[in-house]
């Protein structure tokens, strides 16, 4: 037990700072001194050794199209116009239109050849540092319960996230910030707002911290108001003095819970410099932000948050989530193209407005030697049908899309599975969301089958009791 002098000197040194996000910091305190109940901390000793320590999971919202993007069928492109009989599983008659042929151009980039639209001609150019997986499979076509399964390996809402998982397995790299960081698209929340990162049944400081670069305040509660004119450092110490009595009068031998009450101060003052040191982008040179897009209104807002998930895993974030495309305006502001896939439309604009970005932030961690220790992982919650909605858009279409993973223990360029000859379901080679996080874990040093939490008389996972590790796309 430290004396009580020190107690106070701490509290003098956090009112110089201010107070903020104490609940959390707790948590973590009582994680590193075991005070936790057993079980409910997770471990930071791998099974394996890992290729990777961190993940930027980028989830384009909506469902992106396949059939315009990465996955080329020369007989979708042929037969446009035509009328065919689809079938979904149970052999039930899908109510289809005629097919739709992208209407964009297709070329094979990179040294490995992969089929991409120039609606991504920025992406197009990283291909030999992705590997893509392209029979993806999706038990939804409804976007909130498509989200939950990508985002936490259920359909249905409550249980932890990946980025929760990772937290949970993993720990902390530093001091200053959180393990696990959520962006949202700066045009609002996806479509289960904060509960795309929460952490279910896991402890609650394995909860993703919402940063919003594009909001007043970027981070909420973190500092006092503007309008709490009654909060300045000589009213936080006032305050601060009499709690130090309080706790000397009730600290008792071996209470190291309160000590690490008091400890959390310290962390919640360490987040308050290093979250502003984050966003302030003054040390980035000029080259760095056009490589990510500024400059440009249509690509700026999201090359902003390419640019601070680069900068987080920088300074030790293990877990970055960045949303592109929001919720809150139904079909439009994301991916979600029902009305047209043509030139102009809103696909083209979330093309744009991301391509560049994503394609900057991989350049940038590669150029960095970050890629080498941080897996990219680049998903949706659904595809869209090879036939037309109407008369230039597309339906939703769980039974194949394709989702890209590139970094730490990837083999860039590679390709697993294959969809049927429309890209309308899975042919070969199929995967799910359990086998990309199988993957994700298995990179990360863990066996997706041992990492358990014990929830409610069960042994939980990640990945429930599917998946398995897609070995082809590994280095």
């Amino acid at each position: 037990m430290k004396p009580a002098s020190n107690l106070l000197n701490r509290r003098e040194f956090v009112s110089q700072i201010g107070s903020g996000f104490g609940s959390v910091a707790l948590a973590a305190l009582l994680q590193e001194q075991g005070l936790l109940a057993a079980g409910a901390t997770g471990t930071t000793t791998t099974h394996h050794r890992p290729r990777a320590k961190q993940v930027i999971q980028l989830f384009m919202l909506g469902g992106a199209s396949q059939c315009d993007t990465f996955d080329y069928k020369p007989e979708l492109q042929r037969r446009g116009g035509e009328k065919v009989n689809f079938t979904v599983t149970g052999g039930t008659q899908a109510s289809a239109g005629p097919l739709l042929k992208s209407p964009w151009e297709w070329r094979q980039h990179g040294k490995c050849g992969r089929w991409v639209t120039n609606a991504l001609p920025h992406l197009a150019g990283c291909v030999d540092d992705m590997a893509f997986l392209m029979a993806m499979n999706a038990p939804t076509s409804e976007h909130s319960a498509g989200q939950t399964m990508q985002t936490s390996g259920f359909v249905v809402p409550g249980f932890p996230t990946v980025g929760a998982w990772v937290s949970y397995a993993l720990g902390k790299l530093t001091d200053n910030l959180p393990v696990f960081v959520a962006l949202p698209d700066p045009v609002g929340l996806p479509w289960t707002g904060k509960a795309a990162w929460t952490n279910g049944f896991l402890p609650a400081l394995h909860q993703g911290t919402m940063l919003n670069p594009a909001a007043e305040n970027p981070v909420p509660d973190l500092f006092a108001p503007k309008s709490a004119g009654f909060v300045n450092a000589g009213s936080e110490r006032d305050g601060l003095e009499l709690l130090a009595k309080l706790n000397r009068a009730r600290l008792q031998p071996g209470d190291s819970r309160l000590e690490a009450r008091i400890a959390s101060y310290e962390l919640a003052a360490r987040m308050q410099l290093a979250v502003p040191e984050v966003l302030d982008l003054h040390d980035e040179t000029a080259a760095t932000k056009q490589l990510y897009g500024f400059g440009d209104a249509k690509t700026e807002p999201l090359g902003r948050n390419c640019l601070i998930a680069r900068r987080l895993v920088e300074r030790g974030v293990r877990f970055v989530q960045l949303w592109c495309g929001s919720g809150l305006a139904g079909a439009s502001g994301n991916w979600d193209n029902h009305g047209d896939i043509t030139p102009g439309s809103d696909f083209e604009k979330m093309c744009v407005r991301s391509d560049k970005p994503i394609a900057g932030l991989l350049k940038d961690l590669k150029s960095r030697g970050l890629l080498d220790e941080t897996i990219v992982l680049w998903t949706t919650e659904f595809g869209r049908t090879p036939y037309s909605q109407g008369t230039k858009g597309r339906d939703h279409n769980g039974n194949t899309f394709v989702s890209w993973m590139a970094g730490g223990g990837i083999k860039g360029g590679t390709t697993y599975g294959e969809s049927d000859e429309f890209s309308f379901k899975a042919a070969r080679n199929t995967t799910m969301c359990y086998d990309q996080h199988a993957t994700l874990l298995h990179l990360l040093g863990f066996d997706h089958e041992r990492l358990a939490f014990r929830h409610n008389g069960a042994d939980r996972r990640l990945t429930d009791v599917h998946g398995h590790v897609i070995k082809e796309i590994l280095a």
